[in-house]
């Protein structure tokens, strides 16, 4: 390695290391304070702290890197430009490219890493990462119940409007479930109001609920009367619950009970679940299209009736109510035409809610496959739009690089969070979605290192200007003489 490559490279680590650290301290910061309500109040160790800070770390990868690789070539090669080095080295007939190019190789080696990275580290750490929260949640249990929304408390289901109070004791509009050895909901509880109570010295937890009823449904022995469903239904003024909680005192903060997100998982890993779950909805669809053609009679359609049709003296396919039928067997055959219409359109709205889940989860998986190949090539394309673009700006330091880098970023960033959110939406193809932002930064990166290359401005007036100039002179010069 020459001396002028040696230079620029150990100067671009000397500003790329401590930036990266940087820019992912801040990143951590903006974590802890998205999941502090975790966290705060439930007399965690450091260790687990120190634990969770570690596993959510990797993931801020994805954003960290680019970013740092980006701002670090801006400043960089706008020291170089501002200090005139690169007019030394122009004048030694070094070119652009050949001042990029060691710092190319690197950044290509840096975009190997990434992806190496995003397809064994992020995975195994977005798996502790999750599991490590799951069992957080358990150790504290009066914080889970989230509101208007079910949650799983002890041997109860419960769902609150809204809490309140100090400590957030008191419940609003309650909703209970309770769990039974039969699968199925056959107990609810419903209450105006109450109130968790709690010791530390004591496993159970008491609800004491206010102003409700109490429904239990009555399983019968026969068929006939199940189908009237019969239910006891009790008001209460107060009810009382006590929870055990025992169990929850022993929860091991190590387990991993979660490992099929598509974020924990790799390569290989997304393809097979991709495999799978592309067979399943194709599977669905194709079931529910020969059900529904069996429901509505498709298959049998107009086979078993023929009427002759004076006129033509032939057979037609066709059958007029009005023609065959009295009135009570029209209404009759409408009533059951618009009822057998009904489930088939309810059936295919179910179908269609499921299938929309299912593609949906299919949507994040093949993004999550992208992702993962589309960050190393991020990584190469922006260091091609930093680097030029310092040299173009002639500006190094912590000004008005910083603001045009963490502009260009937030750029990309934006447009891949929209293409990544229509994606999933089924608004646009899973690999677009992935890839859109880095598709708009390769042309970028192509102008950007073309203008610096010919020593030119990031924008060129001339074209527009020197036409009105000219014209003015030749103007003027002929009045003049």
């Amino acid at each position: 390695m020459k001396i002028l490559d040696r230079y620029i490279l150990v100067t671009f680590l000397k500003t790329f290391f401590p930036l990266f650290i940087i820019v992912m301290f801040i990143l951590l910061l903006q974590t802890i304070w998205l999941f502090i309500s975790e966290l705060a109040g439930k007399d965690l160790d450091f260790s687990v702290i120190l634990k969770f800070l570690t596993f959510a770390t990797p993931r801020l990868i994805p954003m960290v890197l680019p970013l740092t690789i980006l701002l670090t070539s801006i400043m960089i090669f706008g020291n170089f430009a501002e200090n005139y080095e690169f007019a030394a080295m122009k004048s030694s007939g070094i070119s652009l490219q050949r001042a990029m190019r060691t710092l190319a190789v690197f950044i290509f080696f840096v975009g190997i890493g990434a992806f190496l990275f995003a397809n064994t580290v992020i995975p195994a750490s977005e798996k502790r990462f999750i599991n490590l929260r799951k069992n957080i949640v358990k150790v504290k249990p009066a914080m889970v119940i989230a509101p208007n929304q079910f949650n799983d408390l002890g041997d109860i289901n419960i769902k609150v409007a809204e809490k309140y109070g100090d400590n957030d004791q008191f419940l609003r509009d309650v909703i209970i479930h309770k769990k039974a050895a039969r699968p199925g909901n056959f107990t609810v509880i419903k209450a105006v109001g109450g109130e968790l109570k709690g010791s530390e010295e004591s496993d159970l937890i008491t609800l004491v609920l206010n102003d409700g009823n109490y429904y239990d449904e009555i399983q019968q022995k026969t068929t006939r009367q199940r189908k009237k469903v019969p239910f006891a239904k009790t008001h209460f003024e107060q009810y009382v619950l006590n929870l055990d909680l025992s169990s929850l005192d022993n929860v091991d903060m190590d387990a991993q009970r979660y490992s099929k997100g598509y974020n924990m998982l790799n390569v290989y890993e997304l393809k097979g679940e991709i495999d799978t779950l592309s067979m399943r909805i194709n599977e669905t669809s194709s079931t529910t299209r020969k059900d529904i053609n069996k429901r509505i009679g498709l298959q049998g359609l107009n086979k078993n009736i023929r009427i002759k049709d004076p006129i033509e003296n032939g057979c037609i396919d066709t059958l007029d109510l009005k023609d065959y039928f009295d009135t009570q067997k029209k209404i009759q055959l409408l009533d059951i035409a618009i009822s057998s219409a009904d489930a088939v359109l309810k059936r295919l709205e179910t179908k269609q809610k499921n299938r929309t889940l299912k593609k949906r989860a299919l949507n994040k998986y093949e993004m999550s496959l992208h992702s993962k190949y589309a960050l190393g090539v991020s990584c190469i394309l922006l260091f091609f739009v930093g680097a030029p673009l310092g040299a173009i700006i002639r500006k190094g330091g912590l000004g008005l690089p910083i603001v045009i880098g963490v502009g260009l970023f937030l750029t990309y960033h934006f447009i891949g969070i929209f293409a990544k959110n229509s994606a999933e939406e089924d608004g646009i193809p899973p690999f677009l979605g992935s890839w859109l932002a880095t598709f708009i930064i390769f042309p970028l990166s192509i102008f950007l290192t073309h203008r610096a290359t010919k020593d030119r401005g990031l924008f060129s007036m001339d074209p527009i200007i020197q036409p009105i100039k000219n014209f003015f002179v030749k103007r003027f010069g002929k009045s003049k003489k």
